[in-house]
């Protein structure tokens, strides 16, 4: 299964994307901003002086990245957890409506307000059935970001 966001805007305080399941519509998403990340002493976090990375403010890196369900402790329910981002960890596909719900993961929802997603729970739970139903297919989910 291919998973797809294309950031349509890229925004001073939040990015908005266009969200694909295997070529088909579902949703919008809500993330933190763009910003551009080097890692100039090649530690895998970007986080040190200059390289760009503000923890729970930084939109994920543009890439492929592989998908699978993980056990969040704070939602109670399983959500589509993004695997091998560099510099990141723990990045979840789940329910929120602004960018203060992101911390660097993907609200999928209904961009109707300016800055924010809604009905982010029902497009969660769509996303989270496809995933599980591909994965118990046995099949390997990836997701796509660009912009």
């Amino acid at each position: 299964m291919e998973l797809e966001v294309f950031r349509k805007y890229l925004g001073k305080e939040y990015t908005i994307g266009r969200f694909t399941i295997d070529g088909k519509y579902q949703c919008e998403t809500l993330e933190d901003v763009v910003r551009d990340l080097n890692d100039y002493n090649h530690d895998g976090d970007f986080n040190d002086p200059g390289e760009g990375k503000i923890y729970s403010q930084t939109a994920i890196p543009c890439g492929r990245y592989k998908v699978t369900l993980a056990y969040s402790l704070k939602r109670k329910r399983f959500v589509p957890n993004l695997h091998d981002v560099p510099g990141f960890t723990d990045i979840l596909i789940h329910a929120g409506n602004s960018k203060d719900d992101t911390s660097g993961c993907l609200l999928p929802g209904e961009n109707k307000e300016k800055g924010k997603v809604l009905n982010s729970r029902y497009h969660e739970a769509v996303i989270t059935k496809a995933v599980r139903a591909a994965l118990n297919r046995k099949e390997l989910v990836f997701i796509t970001i660009k912009q």
